[in-house]
């Protein structure tokens, strides 16, 4: 029987952050994701389609993105998607960008790639779990730009991010983000002055505190489904 390798606790185990959260594989699926092809993003950079060619999937490895969306409908851009290392991405878009809030290293998955992951049940299961948690992810971004108050966007959006880059600290929940009022007010399509307006509320209420350049949550993370 191949021998398994747990996740993190072998050096092949490190060739992917995809691994590394969602589960333990076989070495024949590290040793495929090993020559996939990598790229370094620098913080503040734009990335168009043009520049992953002709692969349908990006591994995050390291540090944070998110995807912007163009259009001719209104003015500016939002965010239709958010990522750290272990998330799965389709690439962009003709009108999107991938954005780099921080340096940043992706892994670019071909087609076949693709096909050798998804020969293996396990390398499979990986797969068929981070996209299952990819669409989650962009259905909630895309809800938080209609419907409610501008306040309520916010908070939902505050607590999407805590659930996929959230660490649990002694008082609520601590973003592992580099978020800023800008960046939020693409998430939920507002203006940035009325989500400083929103946080202000929110921190009145003591549901959100900001520590430094980062952000806690009060909140239980057993009732995150019911918010």
């Amino acid at each position: 029987m191949e021998q398994r390798i747990h996740r993190g606790l072998d050096g092949l185990a490190k060739v992917s952050a995809l691994f590394d959260r969602f589960g333990e594989v076989a070495p024949h699926g590290l040793a495929i994701l090993a020559t996939a092809p990598k790229r370094q993003l620098l913080a503040g950079t734009s990335s168009r389609l043009d520049i992953f060619g002709d692969v349908p999937l990006v591994i995050v490895e390291e540090g944070h993105l998110v995807i912007r969306r163009r259009t001719r409908a209104r003015k500016g851009a939002c965010i239709v998607c958010y990522a750290g290392a272990g998330t799965l991405l389709t690439a962009p878009e003709p009108v999107e960008t991938i954005d780099a809030l921080e340096d940043a290293r992706i892994t670019l998955i071909s087609e076949e790639t693709y096909a050798a992951l998804l020969a293996h049940p396990d390398t499979a299961r990986v797969l068929a779990d981070a996209l299952r948690a990819a669409i989650r992810q962009k259905r909630d971004a895309i809800a938080n730009l209609v419907g409610g108050r501008p306040v309520e966007r916010v908070e939902r959006a505050l607590v999407q991010l805590a659930r996929d880059h959230g660490r649990v600290v002694r008082d609520g929940i601590r973003l592992d983000f580099p978020l800023t009022h800008e960046l939020l007010a693409e998430m939920v399509g507002s203006a940035r002055e009325t989500v400083s307006r929103a946080m202000e509320s929110l921190e009145s209420s003591g549901f959100v505190t900001r520590e430094g350049r980062s952000y806690r949550l009060q909140v239980d993370p057993d009732r995150f489904e019911e918010i």
